[in-house]
């Protein structure tokens, strides 16, 4: 794979030769903080998983493409104002989201998950088991989301943090009671800087969804191009090549 430069500072990174590209350059946005599917390492460059499917994407469509980093919060109005034309970041496909944007086929599927402190006597990940409890979750997520109107409506008291990064620190640190994420982050997250504090406590049921490609609603040929580069990725053993780097198991 070749090296993606990352933030919005960042030079364009050319997939094969200029004189190979057959469309115009894209820009594509990830969030940069999202390990182990995207993040920013100390010399200021992106990685993960989601920034590999970028790559692969662009080098089978032969286009050149730039890749920046965006806050979370700002990552659908900034694709909406035409700041850059495709998000790859881990988003999962809503109804909500459908209102003001348009998704490709998936590239996986993810499901919620929820960590509590290595001492907790909390029992499962039911609505009733954290009632009145302190939840973390990342702000404009489906997490965040979820612990609202699911652990919220049961009188716990739900917090929203820009980043997870943010929510899983004051996990480790004994501020919150329990966290919600997408499982594979969070697994990685325990795997790393959680192990010592922190552990699963289960999966949420029936939370299983669909994460894909952002494009603006009337994009359909950026769309269609992404869907058939996806196939095609699939198809000739990228995309497998591409999971087995971070994940022992199926994700798609």
């Amino acid at each position: 794979m070749k090296r993606i430069m990352g933030l919005a500072t960042a030079c364009a990174l050319t997939f094969g030769a200029l004189g190979a590209a057959q469309a115009e350059p894209l820009r594509i946005a990830t969030e940069g903080a999202y390990p182990p599917f995207n993040y920013v390492d100390s010399n200021n460059e992106l990685h993960g998983f989601d920034v590999d499917i970028a790559n692969a994407l662009c080098a089978q469509m032969k286009v050149e493409c730039t890749l920046v980093a965006q806050d979370w919060d700002g990552i659908i109005p900034a694709l909406m104002a035409k700041k850059y034309d495709a998000v790859v970041a881990s988003m999962v496909v809503t109804e909500e989201r459908q209102k003001q944007i348009g998704f490709t086929d998936r590239y996986y599927r993810t499901r919620l998950a929820v960590a509590v402190p290595k001492d907790s006597t909390l029992a499962d990940t039911t609505a009733a088991s954290l009632a009145g409890k302190i939840v973390g979750a990342q702000s404009s997520s489906t997490q965040g989301v979820y612990a609202e109107d699911v652990y919220g409506a049961v009188g716990a008291e739900v917090k929203l943090y820009p980043t997870q990064d943010n929510a899983n620190n004051d996990l480790a640190n004994g501020r919150l009671d329990a966290v919600v994420h997408d499982k594979f982050p969070l697994l990685d997250w325990l795997a790393q800087s959680g192990k010592d504090c922190c552990k699963l406590l289960g999966d949420i049921q029936g939370s299983d969804a669909d994460v894909a490609i952002a494009v603006r609603k009337d994009d359909q040929a950026l769309r269609e191009r992404l869907n058939k580069a996806l196939a095609a990725i699939r198809a000739d053993g990228t995309y497998q090549q591409i999971v087995s780097q971070y994940f022992a198991f199926d994700i798609y």
